[in-house]
């Protein structure tokens, strides 16, 4: 099972979250994480973030990463969503 938290912070305080739950064995690492941030995105009604090279390198050797204004075309009205992989 692959489980994926979302957390969106405005001004250090965690404003929502949510565990997403992957059970599909036919898709790898990568496309459990796209598809585990799209459900994410989808339950916070938001456009799903650009990944930037800072994003991809924090979340290689983390598996974890943030993402800020810059990597929404849309104007958001919280600080940042974080997400993490807390289980493969």
């Amino acid at each position: 099972m692959f489980r994926m938290w979302g957390k969106i912070f405005s001004n250090h305080h965690m404003l929502k979250d949510t565990v997403i739950c992957i059970n599909r064995d036919d898709l790898n690492r990568t496309r459990k994480v796209y598809q585990a941030l799209e459900e994410i995105c989808y339950e916070f009604d938001l456009q799903n973030p650009l990944w930037l090279e800072t994003n991809q390198k924090d979340f290689i050797h983390h598996s974890k990463t943030r993402f800020n204004e810059d990597n929404f075309l849309e104007t958001i009205d919280f600080d940042y969503l974080e997400i993490q992989v807390i289980e493969e």
